[in-house]
């Protein structure tokens, strides 16, 4: 065992490091208790989930929930929409979480009755009585101070709807500080100066003596960490309809089941009463889930969601460096309680545990409370047990450090998971063009030559060699543009590293990247920059009206640390901008490989479950998220659909009414004789189809020039002869109102039988905003067409990388393939595809009474090679029909099906 002494200049500070060691020994040794007791058995039923009976595949899919977590596994869950995906995602991971804190307590319990010692039984069953009797009154006590602060909440709720809500007077300007330039010197302490002899142990231990030391009142009562459930989505509209999920649980409460646990507890039956009418009186608030546990729940967001400050919400510029500003002003944020006063701040931290609440009711709930709920939910993660929050806050370390969190051991649920590797691969890829890049160089060397005789030496020496770095970077960003050689150029990060030269040689990048993002010297610099252009001596007295610049250093420091991370798995790409003559590129740093950022997630986290509605092919998805995990820890689900197989209709279209065949490929996509063929099609669609129809065509150039060819050859009166015409705006804020009056015209041909029109048909395109994350239920979708397979430009330099990259990992994996399969690069490209085609089917069939027709409309889809890649719910039920006619005579017979069920 190695021996480490400290000098610790006080006795306390030795206590303290003492207490941090048994406290990490203790932690450690209720882990292993806790573990160590049993394995979680998987259970036929689950009693919390509401619905008796549940439908067999959301049995199948909680079991393998449960099963999968306990056996710390990662599982990809396709489930798709109208399953009830959600409420069983919820119950599965909650009902293993009960149990695991039931196993906990039992090894707490037993590791007093099991300590090896030679003392007689009667003793240790004594010692297990009274471990008992101290879990029981930690559990009562939590749960009573949570019952309390819902009848707080209830109260001042009551009081700010009987309340005239008075908007707080916005100041003409931020806070002022008194000062002069000493405003822009980055602090002393944001870099670890004079412990550069200091090892990194000994250093790590001073840490945590300084944290201890600076624990203030909020941290008085604080709870252990527990075990708990991280669920992310894309956005917190989609993480809004996860707690109303989870109040249709029926978890019995927490508090009845340690009340109901009297007999070595040492509390009388009258006392024992009297807490249980308490919190019968408070189960009849408005609040309480009818007698059910209130699982402690927070939601995290962005200062942007939950900041209720008017007086910075009013200023321009970036929110986040506003709030840090007024906490380092002489003045704090009215809602932030200041360090030495935390008991408002631990009141609402109970206030947010105690009942669930969506990012609005948080934020709602701090301004009733007059107290900061971002800081409120960072306050209340350790003790939560359901933590919901967006996609970017869980995929990005910097978010995950900023907010406190942890996932170690814990439960990671990712829905709307199709999303993800794009997601991975867009937070880490980064561009800057030239002129961010001069403009970041010429305000550092502003700032250094200003400062350098009133920094800190290791400020001085950081500074000068981010200097030299980004001349390098300068450098050669002028020596490509005036080279006019090509338009694009990719290379590999060593490439790239080795045209800066030998003058940064020497430099670690790493080093560099770490001191920006600790020190934070990139908003003095910019704030010193602006100063100067604005010809003032203080940044924080200017006038509202000017709006602070986008900080270009930030973004070179996103690109650096692209640089300092993957090395193989990343590219650098040149690109010139603008028109022919002009003087400006762009430098992107792409990331390649989406495992390179998601792999520390997985291997921190217990278990991790990535679920949606269309996850096919996942064989996709496990080869470029997860090619470092051993096969005996992946697992897949797959579920079959709720609605009977005669309300799904597949057909797949070779041939059009001419007998012409049918091949959307991307030359044809401007075929006008082709699209007079799609036309004729979509007017026997608009003959036979009642109510909604919605055609997806691959791309918007594609969708435009149908549109042209069809109101040149008059197709289009056509059309609106039978239904009413729509088409999907490329302006993002007109999406709402097209689709409000394509439902409204739907609704209103059902409601007037003399229309001659039959309801209405929209022109959409595949990946963009309709096709995915909207709910085309009944009318509005009785068939879903997809015109063509939506493959991206392979002329793309992007994706010639990603393809080029796939093809050199199959070769270093060193696996054998078929000789007739496709190689990985062509694997890659065609999983794109399909996966845009599964999400864009998903529109359609939206609960367990809905039925519609799906028609891909392209000869390609009669392959097997590509109806494999369909979702598995619907590819048992595919008919590839061998002319026009078969197909519509196959959809008569559904609709009139349909009508007479109906």
């Amino acid at each position: 065992m190695a021996i480490m002494f400290v000098v610790v200049s006080s006795r306390v500070a030795v206590q303290r490091v003492a207490r941090a060691f048994s406290d990490d020994v203790w932690c450690h040794h209720d882990v292993m208790a806790a573990h160590d007791v049993l394995t979680l058995p998987t259970p036929d039923r689950f009693a919390a989930f509401p619905y008796d009976p549940p439908y067999s595949i959301q049995v199948d899919l909680m079991r393998r929930l449960y099963s999968s977590i306990e056996r710390k596994h990662v599982t990809i869950v396709e489930s798709p929409t109208g399953t009830g995906k959600t409420l069983s995602l919820l119950c599965a991971s909650l009902s293993w979480l009960a149990d695991e804190q039931q196993r906990a307590r039992r090894g707490k319990i037993s590791q007093h009755g099991a300590s090896g010692s030679t003392e007689p039984t009667w003793v240790a069953a004594q010692a297990m009585q009274m471990r008992q009797r101290e879990l029981e009154a930690q559990e009562r006590d939590y749960e009573e101070r949570l019952m309390r602060a819902r009848n707080a909440e209830a109260k001042l709720r009551a009081l700010a709807r009987a309340r005239v809500t008075k908007r707080r007077r916005v100041n003409a300007d931020v806070p002022h500080i008194e000062g002069d330039e000493d405003a822009f010197l980055p602090n002393d302490l944001d870099v670890a100066d004079g412990l550069d002899n200091i090892s990194p142990a000994v250093r790590a231990l001073m840490e945590k003596v300084e944290k201890s030391s600076a624990k203030h009142a909020w941290s008085e009562g604080e709870e252990p960490t527990c075990t708990k459930v991280y669920y992310a989505s894309r956005t917190h509209s989609q993480l809004s309809q996860v707690l109303p999920e989870l109040q249709k649980l029926r978890f019995p409460p927490t508090l009845y089941r340690s009340l109901g646990s009297t007999e070595h507890s040492g509390i009388s039956k009258d006392e024992t009463f009297r807490r249980k009418r308490e919190l019968d009186q408070t189960g009849r608030g408005e609040d309480d889930g009818s007698g059910q546990r209130q699982w402690r729940t927070v939601s995290l967001g962005s200062r942007k969601q939950l900041c209720i400050n008017e007086d910075v919400r009013s200023k321009t510029g970036d929110l986040d460096e506003r709030c840090r500003e007024l906490q380092q002003a002489g003045r704090r944020c009215q809602y932030l309680s200041p360090p030495e006063d935390g008991t408002k701040m631990l009141d609402f931290r109970d206030q947010i545990l105690a009942f669930p609440k969506d990012i609005e009711d948080l934020a709602a709930a701090g301004r009733n409370a007059d107290t900061c709920p971002y800081y409120g939910s960072r306050k209340a993660i350790p003790q939560a047990e359901l933590v919901t929050l967006p996609y970017n806050l869980l995929l990005q370390k910097s978010a995950r450090e900023a907010l406190g969190v942890d996932l170690t051991n814990q439960i990671v649920i990712i829905d709307e998971a199709h999303n993800l590797i794009p997601t991975l691969l867009s937070l880490s890829s980064v561009s800057v063009t030239s002129t961010t890049l001069s403009m970041s160089l010429q305000q550092v060397e502003t700032y250094y030559h200003k400062f350098r005789n009133r920094l800190a030496p290791s400020h001085g020496l950081h500074l000068r060699r981010l200097i030299s770095y980004l001349q390098a970077m300068s450098k050669v960003v002028e020596e490509w543009i005036v080279s006019d050689q090509v338009p694009t150029e990719v290379m590999s990060i060593p490439d790239y590293t080795q045209r800066l030269g030998r003058k940064v040689d020497g430099v670690n990048l790493l080093e560099i990247e770490t001191y920006l993002r600790k020190s934070k010297i990139s908003r003095k610099i910019s704030g010193y920059a602006q100063a100067v252009a604005v010809g003032v001596s203080d940044t924080y007295s200017q006038p509202s009206h000017v709006p602070k610049p986008l900080l270009p250093l930030q973004a070179v420091e996103a690109f650096m640390l692209g640089l300092a991370g993957a090395r193989e798995d990343g590219r650098i790409i040149f690109s010139r901008l603008g028109k022919e003559g002009k003087s400006e590129m762009e430098m992107k740093y792409l990331l390649l490989n989406p495992s390179t950022t998601f792999r520390e997630i997985v291997e921190s986290a217990r278990s991790v479950v990535l679920a949606g509605g269309t996850m096919s092919p996942m064989s996709d998805v496990i080869g470029r998220l997860f090619p470092f995990l051993p096969e005996d820890r992946m697992t897949t689900f797959s579920c079959g659909h709720i609605v009977p197989q005669s309300h799904v209709q597949t057909l797949v279209l070779t041939k059009g009414p001419s007998g012409s065949l049918l091949e959307f490929k991307y030359a044809q996509q401007s075929n006008v004789e082709m699209l007079k063929e799609l036309g004729q099609v979509v007017l026997n669609l608009c003959n036979v189809v009642p109510r909604g129809v919605i055609i997806f065509f691959p791309s918007y150039s594609s969708l435009n020039f149908a549109k042209r060819t069809w109101k040149a050859d008059r197709a289009l009166e056509k059309f609106e002869a039978k239904k009413k015409v729509f088409w999907e705006p490329e302006d993002s804020g007109a999406v709402d109102s097209t689709l409000c009056d394509y439902a409204e015209a739907i609704q209103s041909s059902s409601k007037e039988m003399s229309d001659k029109r039959r309801g209405a048909i929209l022109f959409a395109v595949v990946g963009a905003k309709l096709s995915e994350g909207l709910n085309f239920a009944d009318d509005l979708a009785r068939v879903v067409v997809v015109v063509g397979l939506p493959f991206a430009n392979k002329n793309s330099p992007e994706l010639q990388e990603r393809i080029r990259y796939a093809n050199e990992a199959e070769i270093k994996s060193g696996s054998k393939r078929n000789p007739r399969s496709k190689d990985a690069g062509s694997e890659l490209y065609e999983n794109m595809c399909m996966n845009a085609v599964n999400q864009t089917i998903g529109r359609a069939i939206r609960h367990r009474s809905d039925w519609a027709s799906l028609i891909l409309l392209d000869r390609r889809y009669s392959l097997a090679s590509i109806r494999q890649k369909l979702p598995s719910w619907i590819q048992d039920g595919v008919f590839v029909c061998d002319t026009f006619g078969q197909a519509v005579k196959q959809l008569g017979l559904f609709y009139r099906d349909k009508k007479q069920g109906g």
